[in-house]
Parts: structure tokens; C-alpha cells; sequence
């Protein structure tokens, strides 16, 4: 499973700061050599220093959704197995990341290069929801866990032309965008999900299928994974839903599963959608204007401003709260995370397994920001951890 674009490095850690020097100590000069001489130098990065495309991960790493195998399996003696990272740790990657998805216990990087390789998956494998990774010891199976970060092959027809522009995971299913062959799905489709027909007593497990979803009215740009269900945006600002719909997340007006991809209505109804975001049950939009919809799971008063009921299936317009000047809004399992146009990324909710990063595992319930070493350009959210893509100093 060895990766030669991927490697481990240590965590980030910031220089230890160092006393200033006493206006009343002299300087020694000992054979010619100031004594000072010896002293570190530190260069402080100004506002225009280039920053580097840094991968961070944090949360529970059991399932090897981090990425590390030391973490999970021990690489020296003596040395303990790591059961969460409460921090941000960083993954040196070779080629540079341009989306990351969490799933439940599995996550996804893709690249935009025209190399063959464009995505690796890692963690949980049980139905295939990062793809097929053939075992070593027995070429007819395949593991279902990958405790490392390894290549995804896609069908491509033009694998050398075609870029996979994101990458999106559910409970146990993914979704691929390229940039001239559609939307791919891969893992369980037992509600719809993958946007294909749901196959009574169909086998997950060891699955090479990868399907291609066909149907949209315009360019697919923008995907997002729920929990068992899957939104599409397209260039034309529409939202198109499938997969289960037991407390309204497809936001077509039933509560039903939904196998074939279907335009959304209610208030976003003529509205250019710039943005979803879904994770668990709950969906959230935002338009071209600045306004925001939401519709599905309110258990945790997720739509509290507009109801008090617990399943909202049409998309309803909410008003609008947040933190600063919000670029993105992004859902998780029961948390939610919002990123500003400066580069800041805000965090709250249950922290469970520590995937908030704020250096503790105590729940969260208003905005926090999260440190990181830089700008962040991206994030993701799980049920227990979170990725996030940082332009970084380091």
C-alpha cells in the first residue's frame, strides 16, 4: 500500500520562544568571536512570503480515516498506538490536494493532475466506498481497511485529458466530479444513493463498480454526500437530490428514497444556488445573494429559526447568521464548521472524538476558531474527524 506521492512527517510545531536579551548584559567577545555569534537566527515570514498546499488531519484514526499507519499500527518498538490526534497533524503530499472528503470513517483526496493517479482513498473499505483495493496476500479480494493513503482507479474514457475536479463521502458511499466525464459513485446504494437502481440483496463488499451519473439539465459543478442521500448543483444554479429521504434531506416534497437525481424546488425554486452543503440528515444552500435555505434533519435545531418540527422536506429560505463574511458553510455529523473570506475557519457543536481540533474533546456549542499554521482554503467534516487544505508557512 506504499505511496510514493504521500508521505508522513511529523506534526507542525511552532518555534519555542526565546528571552530577550538584558539591556544590561554585555557582549563577550572570546579568540576574536562575539559571543552572540552562536546564537539562532529566526527569519519571520512577511505578508507576500509564498505559502505552501499543506494537507491537516485530526480525529480518530482507528480506521485508518487519517491516513497514518503508525497511528494505528505502532512502526517501533515500544512506541503506542495513537487512538485520536486532538490537533491538526500535517501529511506532506507530493502532489498537490485540491479537494478532501470525510467520510464515516473513510476519507478521499483527488488532485487535478493528468496523471493516471487522481484519487486516494483511506480507512473503512466495508462496501467499497473508497473503491476496490486488492489484497497482497490473496489477488481475488480485496481489504476493507486501507490504513494509508492509496490510488483510486477511475473508468475513464480519457484518462490523460479528464481532471477529477471533487470528491465527496457519505456514510458508506463516494462521489467523483470530473471535468469532462460527469459525476462517478462508488459504495452502497441501497437507498439510492449512487444514483443508480437499487438492486435487492446486492453485495457491497469487494465491489469494482463504479458508476457514472447521467440525467442532469446542464454541467454538474458542485457534489455533495449526506448521509445515505446525494445533492448535485449544476452551472445553472439548480440542485438536483437522490437517496434516502426519511426526514425530508432530498428536499423533493416526500419523505420517500429517491434512486434517479431530481430538481429541487420550494423557495430556491428560480434561485442561482452558489453553494450545499450536507453531511448527516440536515442540507444547507446559499445563493448568489447571500441568503441561506435549508431543509431535511432539524434534530439539533439546525432549522430552528423557521420551525419547530424536526423534518423540513422542501428547501425553506432561513435567515441569514455567521461569523464575519462566510465563503463557505460546511455540515457535519452533528457539527458544523463555517470558513471566512479571510482565510479563518470557525468550528462548533459536538466534539465528538476530538474532531472539532481545538485541543480538547469538550463539546462546543459556539464558533471557535481553530489554529492552524496559515490561510485555510478548504475543510471538510465527518462524524469524528476533520481535513482541512491550509496555504501554510511551514
Amino acid at each position: 500500500m506504499a505511496l510514493t506521492a504521500l508521505r508522513h512527517i511529523r506534526p507542525w510545531k511552532a518555534p519555542a520562544r526565546l528571552r530577550p536579551p538584558s539591556s544590561r548584559s554585555a557582549v563577550r567577545v572570546v579568540g576574536g568571536k562575539r559571543a552572540d555569534d552562536d546564537l539562532p537566527v529566526f527569519k519571520y515570514v512577511g505578508e507576500r512570503a509564498r505559502r505552501k498546499d499543506r494537507v491537516f488531519v485530526w480525529g480518530f484514526s482507528y480506521t485508518g480515516a487519517l491516513g497514518i499507519p503508525s497511528f494505528v499500527v505502532p512502526d517501533e518498538k515500544g512506541k503506542r498506538a495513537r487512538k485520536v490526534q486532538l490537533t491538526p497533524y500535517k501529511l506532506e503530499v507530493e502532489e498537490k490536494i485540491t479537494s478532501a472528503a470525510c467520510g464515516y470513517g473513510f476519507t478521499l483526496l483527488s488532485s487535478k493532475t493528468l496523471d493516471i493517479t487522481k484519487v486516494w482513498g483511506m480507512g473503512l473499505n466495508k462496501d467499497s466506498q473508497i473503491g476496490f483495493h486488492r489484497s497482497r496476500r490473496d489477488r481475488t479480494r480485496g481489504y476493507e481497511y486501507v490504513l494509508e493513503p492509496s490510488p483510486v482507479p477511475l473508468p475513464l474514457d480519457r484518462p490523460q485529458e479528464t481532471q477529477v475536479l471533487q470528491v465527496s463521502c457519505g456514510r458508506a458511499h463516494s462521489l467523483i466530479l470530473t471535468n469532462q466525464e460527469g459525476v462517478f459513485s462508488m459504495g452502497n446504494n441501497s437507498y439510492g444513493q449512487c444514483g443508480r437502481k437499487v438492486l435487492e440483496d446486492e453485495i457491497y463488499s469487494e465491489s469494482q463498480l463504479i458508476h457514472r451519473i447521467e440525467g442532469f439539465d446542464g454541467l454538474v459543478v458542485q457534489i455533495v454526500c449526506g448521509q445515505d442521500h446525494s445533492l448535485f448543483r449544476t452551472e445553472k444554479g439548480k440542485v438536483y437530490a437522490c437517496g434516502w429521504g426519511a426526514d425530508g434531506q432530498t428536499g423533493l416534497g416526500h419523505y420517500n428514497i429517491a434512486s434517479v437525481p431530481t430538481k429541487l424546488n420550494g423557495d430556491i425554486a428560480g434561485v442561482n444556488i452558489i453553494q450545499v452543503a450536507t453531511y448527516a440528515d440536515c442540507c444547507l444552500a446559499v445563493s448568489d445573494e447571500g441568503d441561506l435555505f435549508g431543509w431535511g434533519n432539524s434534530e439539533y435545531l439546525q432549522l430552528a429559526s423557521i420551525t419547530e418540527a424536526t423534518q423540513v422536506n422542501v428547501p425553506r429560505r432561513l435567515p441569514f447568521t455567521g461569523v464575519g463574511k462566510v465563503k463557505q458553510a460546511v455540515c457535519g455529523g452533528t457539527n458544523s464548521a463555517l470558513l471566512n473570506d479571510g482565510g479563518e475557519l470557525f468550528v462548533w457543536g459536538k466534539n465528538l472524538r476530538g474532531c472539532l481540533g481545538i485541543g480538547t474533546t469538550s463539546d462546543q456549542y459556539f464558533p471557535w476558531r481553530v489554529s492552524v499554521p496559515g490561510t485555510v482554503i478548504d475543510v471538510a467534516c465527518g462524524v469524528d474527524h476533520t481535513v482541512a487544505l491550509i496555504k501554510s508557512f511551514t
